[in-house]
């Protein structure tokens, strides 16, 4: 039997409460819904120190991020929640990317990368809802072999749009993060092969913006 799409779906900041962990299972849940085996994980248990050549040359990689990238390398899409630092990417995900990036002996080169689809979301208390971020970490991954799928989703006033279950208050925000992540298993089962959701509409339900700031 086929198996199906296998996503991964974290977000890039280690906060408990982060907005953007909430933001995540929202779009896992589309994706799941969608028929794909997804898989949540929480960078905080993946603790790396900050990548170092001569760390790497001395004592390898750290074991975490050993296991963070085997996640990677299990997973053909990525559905990833960005929060915004200073209008860029967060040091800690930077920090796993640049470990995960690097090839073990007999490594494809860039095999935790090369070759995934991923989404991108993000949630911020601004009013760009960390779309500012999103441009940097669209290029990186662009520039390492993910294709990174043109829709996202931006979630302004991030501390004031959640219920207290996690919920996005603005009902079409909500299905527009579920429609992201159906959108993704669809792309990458039109690739792969593999089972998955039908085809993702062109646009966003309800007509919620997805390529702006969400105001």
């Amino acid at each position: 039997m086929t198996q199906p799409v296998r996503i991964l779906a974290f977000a890039g900041s280690l906060r408990r409460d982060s907005y953007n962990k909430r933001l995540v299972a929202i779009a896992a849940h589309g994706a799941r819904a969608a028929g794909a085996h997804v898989d949540v994980l929480d960078l905080r248990d993946f603790p790396m120190p900050i990548f170092d050549e001569d760390l790497e040359r001395d004592s390898g990689m750290p074991e975490t991020a050993r296991a963070f990238k085997a996640q990677l390398v299990a997973h053909e899409g990525l559905l990833l929640a960005c929060p915004e630092y200073n209008s860029s990417i967060t040091a800690a995900l930077k920090n796993a990317i640049d470990w995960a990036s690097r090839a073990a002996p007999g490594d494809p080169p860039l095999v935790a990368f090369r070759g995934k689809i991923a989404a991108l979301m993000s949630a911020s208390p601004g009013g760009f809802g960390g779309l500012r971020g999103l441009v940097t970490v669209r290029s990186i991954l662009g520039n390492i072999g993910v294709l990174v799928l043109p829709d996202q989703v931006v979630v302004a006033k991030a501390h004031e749009a959640f219920e207290a279950d996690g919920r996005l208050k603005d009902s079409r925000q909500h299905a527009s993060v579920e429609h992201l992540g159906a959108e993704l298993v669809s792309v990458v089962a039109r690739l792969t092969g593999k089972p998955g959701g039908p085809p993702a509409a062109t646009s966003a339900p309800g007509g919620a913006s997805r390529k702006g700031p969400a105001r």
